[in-house]
């Protein structure tokens, strides 16, 4: 680097085009004792570089020098430039008086262009203190100025954080239009960080408008230029918590966020942005259902945000620290009149927010009975349901149903819920993973239970059950978004495959496998990156759920729906052209039991645990009291369809005295079984049968079953491997696999059957045309499901019912491979001789065994779907 003028000066825009370049480029300018203006720019850079990448105490003692410096070389010009970035840099500090004054020093310093770059330094200011109004009137006194110079980059990085600020205002239009205009210049630049920052900023609109995928997609674009520059970025760890939040992962968000505290921490770095980690770590908390740390986090942020003087930050974070402590179980009149001062502080910044804060209020309200006061608040936030993105309407329409609910309007609380669950159907079918999917239900459960009350109070059992459905597996709808053609994604999960497959060969060893192990988890990081960034192509499910039309497809079958409200069961028994409701026992303590079960199942499995078999069946006496109590009595004799809440499906209902020798199946909802029902078989015919590595029979059951059905596919050795599987699994009538399962409940979509090359994962399932139209897994734990969302359930079996798939048999428990291979064979010989896989299945434990080790399995099985 040589000391001329133009070339020390070229330091500056290096900063964001090759922040470490410019690093050593000034260190070696200081080097050659210059000047004291080439000294003020170099220290400037070190300055800059400190301030926005390392440590904020380093960052502020070079930029006093560097003013200093250009004071020396009586620069006015260089002087206004430094006490804008010096300004910056206090702020981020928390010394917010001093930073504002040195702003002022440098307007009146600066001339044309230089005070143009001065105010749009502080309109950046303006903005992290909250001050959008103020923040618009510099920017807009800095765009002209910029421009008439024609300096592109200044004007592109104005044009960005005007439309960040009519974000923040919820002008996503105007934002947008800024963000197009800002890129446009971006492009003719070499300014590598200042695009990263511009794909940011573009993931933060999308957000706003409401399309997660994108904004996702976006997020990890800004990050991978960031890791090529080697410069951290709090600001997009705090927009990646943010829409994490929003997709429903707040444990994620929650991680990431101190993850990043943690690394701010560490370099010294700016304040304002840990109070910013600590209020998205507060929010995240208190969707994670942990409200200690929640007001912790949030405590802690208004006190930084107060000192800072960052009114507009304060006052959200003290809507999530009254959040925080409603959900930890304070009410009073105190939080009452919190919330309502801060719904009113966020309506004059003009803040999203407001609604939520009014919302808040009302609830507390209604909850220590001042039904004057909660509707008042509540009429305030019921007015954004019909404009905004679709979290504000949602908002809206909550707080129109508590003032129905308030007002003794039944009819009011279920039109309500109607329209705001009508919003999130919306935009969960926006979402192409069928995880993000489940996980949006979350939002409208507050509606579904407010709908299933009204409904029990003003319409009996039938409207019950509608309302019990509306919410009800959803994800199963409509099929997940698959990528075929993603190239990437084949690539990502080929490796992921082939790395799973070395570490679990090295932990059969007895080796240790850390670093396999991480690698491994870094790919399942990268296949779910891409994964969640799939938008939805899917239209919103059209075909309502019918009551009439369930009753007339059941026939003489009985379908028992359960609802729970107010923490206990309600059995809704639908058959013989009614439907009736029985209140059964409370729901913790049936969770409760079904453990106890599982437990003995899984002692069971192994020889020599004859005795625990009474206590097993005493068990189940005891769960069909707590699950089904008097309509136990009323099932009739025909097949029973049970349609169990997500928080229930390790229920084995085999297990059930009433249900024990019946032809019964399980589904996730009524109108997932009606799907079922109604869906034909493929042409051909075609039976596949896989076995898998490493089961203690070798899949012993797989030759006799070929047997049965003439000429029937099988893959097995090296034959069984994901790639071939999936091609001959797609659009098959029956598909038997035996192969181990493993569920990952950290994790479901990951959850595997193992192949000869690897797992084969849920991700894989979801890239077929049309999974089989019957498919039998007979290993352990192969039904086990994640319960999350409302009432969601994510896993193998779950993955396959909305792909084509019309039934399942899958095991809830881990079994005895030897005492599979019988049920198994039983099973298929029903099937051989055209009976359903429930007919079969119930016949199939007839007909092994008598001994404890036979039966359990036979327990431990479950037929899902209608076919």
């Amino acid at each position: 680097m040589t000391a001329g003028s133009d070339s020390v000066l070229e330091l500056l825009p290096m900063v964001f085009a090759a922040p470490n370049d410019a690093l050593a480029g000034a260190r070696r300018v200081l080097d050659t004792d210059p000047p004291p203006l080439h000294a003020s720019v170099a220290h400037q850079v070190i300055g800059i570089w400190q301030r926005d990448f390392g440590d904020l105490r380093i960052a502020l003692d070079h930029l006093r020098r560097a003013r200093d410096l250009a004071a020396r070389a009586e620069s006015a010009e260089r002087e206004a430039d430094v006490l804008g970035t010096l300004g910056v840099a206090l702020v981020h500090a928390g010394r917010t008086r001093q930073g504002l004054a040195a702003f002022e020093r440098g307007v009146l310093r600066g001339t044309g262009h230089t005070r143009a770059r001065v105010l749009y330094r502080r309109a950046y200011v303006w903005w992290v203190l909250g001050h959008h109004r103020e923040a618009l009137e510099d920017v807009r006194r800095a765009i002209p100025v910029l421009r008439q110079a024609k300096d592109v980059i200044w004007t592109a990085r104005a044009l960005t954080l005007r439309a960040t600020v009519h974000l923040a205002l919820g002008s996503v239009e105007r934002a947008d239009a800024d963000f197009t205009a800002a890129e446009r210049l971006w492009d003719t630049t070499g300014q590598e960080h200042d695009k990263a920052d511009a794909v940011e900023s573009r993931g933060l609109a999308a957000f706003r408008s409401g399309d997660i995928p994108a904004a996702l997609r976006l997020l990890d674009e800004a990050q991978e230029r960031y890791a090529k520059l080697g410069t951290p970025s709090f600001m997009l760890n705090i927009r990646r918590c943010e829409v994490l939040m929003a997709a429903g992962l707040a444990r994620e968000a929650l991680a990431e966020a101190d993850a990043a505290i943690g690394v701010l921490d560490g370099i010294g770095g700016q304040s304002t942005r840990k109070a910013e980690l600590l209020l998205v770590a507060a929010r995240a908390a208190r969707l994670a259902g942990d409200p200690h740390t929640a007001i912790a986090r949030a405590a802690l942020a208004v006190r930084l945000f107060a000192a800072q003087r960052r009114t507009w930050w304060e006052t959200h974070a003290r809507l999530v620290l009254i959040e925080a402590r409603v959900a930890a179980g304070r009410r009073s009149g105190r939080l009452v009149a919190d919330a309502a001062a801060v719904a009113d502080r966020l309506a004059a910044f003009g803040a999203p927010a407001a609604p939520e804060a009014s919302l808040l209020a009302g609830r507390i309200a209604l909850s220590l009975g001042w039904r004057t006061d909660a509707e008042r608040h509540l009429a305030v936030a019921a007015r954004s349901r019909h404009t905004g993105p679709p979290h504000a309407r949602m908002t809206g329409w909550a707080a129109q149903a508590l003032r129905a609910r308030a007002a003794g309007s039944s009819r009011g609380v279920l039109e309500a819920c109607r329209r705001g669950l009508d919003v999130l159907d919306d935009h969960r079918m926006t979402l192409g993973a069928s995880e993000l999917r489940a996980r949006a239900t979350e939002q409208g459960a507050e509606l579904a239970a407010l709908a299933q009350r009204a409904s029990l109070a003003c319409g009996g059992p039938r409207r019950l059950l509608m309302w019990s459905e509306r919410w009800r597996a959803t994800v199963l709808s409509a099929p997940p978004t698959r990528p075929p053609a993603d190239p990437a994604l084949v690539r990502s999960l080929t490796a992921f495959r082939e790395i799973a497959a070395r570490a679990e060969a090295a932990r059969m060893e007895g080796r240790p496998v850390p670093a396999l192990e991480r690698e491994q988890r870094r790919l399942e990081r990268e296949v779910r990156s891409r994964t969640l960034h799939m938008r939805g192509d899917s239209p919103g499910d059209g075909d309502r759920f019918d009551v009439g039309r369930l009753l007339a497809r059941l026939g003489e079958t009985r379908l028992v729906e359960l609802a729970v409200l107010d923490g206990r069961v309600q059995v809704l028994l639908c058959g013989q052209g009614r439907v009736r409701r029985f209140e059964a026992g409370l729901l913790t303590e049936a969770e409760a039991e079904a453990e106890h079960v599982q437990a003995g199942l899984r002692r069971l499995a192994h020889p020599g645990a004859e005795g625990r078999l009474p206590v097993v069946e005493a068990a189940g006496r005891r769960l069909e009291e707590l699950l089904l109590g008097p309509a136990a009595a009323y099932l009739g004799p025909g097949p029973v369809v049970v349609v169990p809440p997500a928080r229930l499906h390790r229920v084995p209902w085999a297990l059930l005295p009433s249900l024990r020798k019946r032809v019964l199946s399980v589904s996730p909802s009524a109108s997932s079984w009606l799907r079922a029902r109604e869906t034909e078989p493929p042409p051909g015919g075609r039976h596949v049968l896989v076995r898998g590595p490493g089961l203690a029979t070798g899949g012993a059951e797989v030759p006799e079953v070929a047997d049965r059905y003439g000429r029937p596919t099988v893959l097995e050795h090296d034959e069984a491997r994901v790639p071939r599987v999936l091609e001959e699994l797609d659009g098959a009538a029956l598909a038997h696999i035996a192969a181990h399962g493993t569920f990952r409940a950290d994790s479901p979509l990951f959850s595997a059957l193992r192949m000869a090359d690897g797992p084969l994962i849920v991700h894989d399932f979801e890239r077929l045309d049309r999974s089989p139209y019957r498919i039998i897994l007979s290993s352990c734990d192969t039904a086990r499901l994640a319960s999350v969302g409302a009432d969601e359930l994510l896993g193998l079996v779950t993955a396959l019912l909305p792909l084509g798939t019309a039934g399942v048999v899958a095991s809830s428990a881990p079994v005895n491979d030897a005492a599979v291979v019988p049920l198994m064979l039983a099973l298929h010989k029903g099937l051989a001789t055209g009976l359903s896989l429930a007919e079969a299945l119930r016949d199939a434990r007839a007909a092994v065994p008598c001994d404890a080790v036979h039966q359990a399995t036979g327990w431990a099985f479950t037929a899902f779907g209608a076919a």
